[in-house]
């Protein structure tokens, strides 16, 4: 559990919580390791989701157990300390948590309702809200994210990039609807060095059901 540090929007957790938390834990995928191909590759698949999302889940764990001990202890250092590995860790938790969610074997194609005529408003139409979004996310320098978000405070969608696993709302403030992960683990067993076929080939399994529903919940 997290509150969001208004003066250095990083992620640290609440007080209260630690003491009363479960552990976090690895989601299950709603789909087989291999149900994304030829797209992304089972093997992919496979160590992203539980080799490297579980290893951002077990630091997670780890290290709040440390940030409560410092609690405790009245540590401050340690609690400064702690707080790149809580954002990183935590960051790449609630990242892949809703990344495998916006991918489906049965997407691809185009959004349609609400969320397809807030695309034509803000972007202009959707062959370029995916033009800017895959731009967004090939410009990436090194590791990180292409997102497209919701401004609650002006109701209209923003595409917006994050480093390494910085999580897009403590980071911008815009509430996540669709992450492209563009991290090489994500994509180099099967591309390469070539992100922009990845990035091409992933629009074929972007999941507009799960986008809608979390564009929809913004909106209430």
């Amino acid at each position: 559990v997290f509150c969001l540090c208004s003066t250095s929007r990083q992620l640290i957790p609440a007080l209260g919580a630690l003491s009363s938390r479960q552990k976090h834990s690895l989601p299950d995928l709603p789909y087989d390791y291999g149900a994304l191909e030829p797209h992304i590759s089972a093997k992919i698949m496979q160590l992203h989701h539980s080799k490297h999302h579980a290893a951002y889940v077990h630091n997670l764990n780890v290290t709040e157990e440390k940030y409560k001990e410092a609690l405790a202890k009245g540590d401050v250092t340690a609690q400064v300390a702690l707080q790149p590995a809580l954002k990183f860790n935590g960051g790449g938790h609630i990242n892949h948590s809703i990344f495998w969610t916006n991918l489906s074997p049965n997407g691809g194609g185009e959004p349609k309702g609400e969320l397809l005529e807030a695309i034509k408003r803000d972007f202009g139409s959707f062959a370029k809200f995916k033009e800017k979004l895959t731009a967004v996310s090939l410009s990436v320098q090194g590791s990180g994210w292409g997102w497209l978000g919701f401004n609650k405070e002006w109701g209209h969608l923003q595409i917006a990039a994050c480093s390494n696993q910085d999580p897009l709302q403590g980071t911008t403030g815009l509430i996540p609807l669709l992450g492209i992960d563009v991290w090489e683990h994500a994509y180099y067993l099967q591309y390469e060095n070539v992100r922009p076929d990845y990035l091409k080939a992933i629009w074929n399994v972007i999941n507009w059901e799960n986008v809608s529903e979390r564009y929809m919940a913004c909106k209430k």
